[in-house]
């Protein structure tokens, strides 16, 4: 039964009783079921727990991951908490995977998403010119992966749109969040536009990677 089934199932009125299961067997149980980073907020909602004592399930887990040798940790990524392999199995997945070789990102997306990552919000026209070409192509892949989204419209002529990772992005690349990005010579981790007021949206939300937050911005003075 996954996470998702359970929920399903307390949504029809089959309840558990929680009382009857370990702390630290919610913790294991939630986490354990779910492919994407869980939210401390959401564990504590699913296990019945405290903050603290989620926080002390999983400390609890990872010494007993670590005391039995096993290869995977309950790791922060993407403001949550998620099972990881560790990297000195990389190889091994590496292998698993070999046939999946063709789904790999391209040099040209790889290039187009560290720029985004770290000049996010960033108009089109800016990644074109640092990278030197179009990029309209690359865009367009990085938003069905789900990599990148549309964070808002510059406020100049014609509204152009921002670019900007996702809570995906973050999950993949193994990060908490933008500030755990590394140091790399010549992309400075600075928005070229600067987000300012939210203009009211009466449409229902919509979860796709084409969904485009309306905000007026204002260009980052450079330094």
């Amino acid at each position: 039964m996954t996470y998702e089934s359970a929920t399903n199932n307390q949504s029809n009125g089959l309840t558990a009783d929680l009382d009857s299961i370990d702390a630290v067997a919610r913790v294991e149980a939630v986490l354990v079921t779910s492919e994407r980073p869980v939210r401390e907020a959401r564990l504590v909602e699913a296990t019945g727990l405290g903050v603290a004592d989620v926080r002390a399930a999983i400390a609890s887990l990872n010494d007993t991951y670590e005391d039995s040798n096993r290869v995977f940790r309950i790791t922060a990524v993407a403001d949550g908490w998620q099972v990881l392999t560790l990297p000195e199995v990389a190889p091994v997945l590496a292998r698993l995977l070999a046939a999946r070789q063709q789904a790999r990102l391209s040099q040209a997306a790889m290039e187009t998403l560290s720029i985004i990552a770290y000049r996010q919000p960033v108009l089109r026209a800016e990644i074109e010119a640092i990278r030197g070409v179009a990029c309209g192509e690359v865009l367009r892949g990085l938003l069905e992966r789900r990599l990148i989204r549309i964070a808002g419209r510059a406020e100049e002529l014609g509204r152009p749109m921002l670019y900007g990772t996702t809570r995906e992005f973050l999950r993949i690349f193994g990060l908490s969040g933008i500030d755990d990005l590394p140091e790399v010579d010549g992309l400075q981790r600075a928005p070229s536009w600067t987000p300012l007021t939210r203009e009211p949206d009466d449409s229902p939300e919509s979860t796709g990677p084409e969904v485009v937050d309306t905000l007026k911005a204002t260009p980052t003075p450079e330094t």
